[in-house]
């Protein structure tokens, strides 16, 4: 099954023209374009207990609901269609594909037998294919699937992940490498959300050819930071991975809870001045680079906490608090950002100004984990 995947995708891999409107189509066209452009596209529930999928317009008006089977952790953004890939959190068997223009379901993906998603899924720069990060009941080793759009979603490739708990994925601007956080954290969908290993998880970063599956590079935390899980990623243009860090320990350890890595090189953890890393908690929810690419937002929702860090200097620069604050999408502007909170609200900050500035919203909701920006 797997050998007859991997020569299928290699054959797609050749056929780029059974895929034209991938590449050629605009996000918002003609007589469908609304008056206010989207903004940002996330999970939330509302306050009868129901989940949804939002679109969000400059304005704060909704362009899209779109009903969820349960909660859902991360959106994803078609890079050339009106797409949105929504991935029901960990262990969720369901990741929906909505138009927003047309405000329809597509498809509803269902996880193989024996498999769970883990709460991440994105498309590829070029459009053809949605990866996911998986686990493998039977073993409990993470996997890293490959879903073609021209085939109606059929998996084509499935390769192993390399580690337990695969996470957040992406994958490296303008190159066939995709970065994956692989947790470390064993569980099982029989016993929910319990942490079967955390005397044994070994966390690691590592860095796959999407058309093969080959191991490029893997990486791990020194033995003593085992409990370090490995999470949320993002990566620039020049290749800098930020990652964002949840201890298992006990969190008067104080660990460090970013790190920085270089491909070819061993992870960088960077520590923020004590107090800030001691009231973030243990805990960080999300990270994103701006749309420069040298800065890097990230989120500690247990402390009420947003950082910000230098990626080329390695270092802190400041903080603001943000309420249950979680969600990270960087805007348009160089050192810019949005946030999104469990508590409803939304903020944009900008780094160098540091001003913050709170998002007008026509609906209030329980934001989830995790927002993307709709930049068209």
């Amino acid at each position: 099954m797997m050998e007859t995947n991997r020569r299928r995708f290699c054959q797609l891999l050749g056929s780029a023209f059974l895929l034209p409107s991938l590449l050629s189509e605009p996000v918002l066209a003609g007589a469908n374009k609304s008056q206010t452009q989207p903004l940002f596209a996330s999970a939330a529930q509302d306050r009868d207990g129901n989940y949804h999928l939002y679109l969000i317009g400059e304005q704060g008006d909704v362009l899209l609901d779109h009903p969820l089977l349960g909660r859902a952790h991360h959106t994803e953004a078609h890079p050339t269609r009106p797409l949105l890939a929504c991935t029901a959190r960990r262990p969720g068997r369901f990741i929906d594909i909505i138009d927003y223009q047309e405000h329809q379901l597509i498809k509803r993906i269902h996880a193989e037998a024996g498999r769970h998603f883990f709460g991440h899924s994105i498309f590829t720069e070029d459009g053809r294919w949605l990866i996911t990060t998986e686990n493998e009941l039977s073993t409990g080793q993470g996997r890293i699937v490959i879903r073609s759009l021209a085939d109606d979603y059929a998996i084509i490739a499935d390769y192993p992940s390399h580690g337990i708990g695969p996470h957040e994925l992406i994958q490296q601007p303008s190159s066939s490498v995709l970065v994956v956080a692989n947790g470390g954290i064993l569980t099982h969908p029989d016993h929910g959300r319990e942490k079967l290993n955390l005397e044994s998880m070994q966390p690691s970063l590592v860095r796959l050819d999407i058309n093969s599956g080959e191991l490029l590079e893997q990486q791990m935390l020194p033995a003593e930071l085992h409990q370090l899980s490995i999470r949320h990623i993002d990566t620039n243009s020049a290749g800098i991975t930020a990652i964002a860090l949840q201890y298992q320990g006990d969190i008067g350890h104080n660990p460090p809870l970013v790190a920085i890595h270089h491909p070819g090189q061993a992870l960088e953890l960077i520590s923020a001045p004590e107090p800030i890393n001691l009231a973030m908690k243990g805990y960080c929810g999300s990270v994103r680079c701006d749309h420069s690419g040298r800065f890097a937002a990230v989120s500690a929702p247990r402390g009420d906490l947003i950082s910000f860090w230098d990626l080329h200097e390695k270092q802190f620069i400041s903080s603001i608090k943000s309420r249950d604050g979680c969600g990270l999408t960087a805007t348009a502007n160089d050192s810019e950002f949005i946030i999104s909170a469990g508590t409803g609200r939304c903020i944009k900050h900008n780094l160098k100004t540091g001003h913050t500035s709170r998002l007008h919203q026509t609906i209030k909701t329980a934001w989830d984990n995790h927002l993307i920006s709709i930049q068209t």
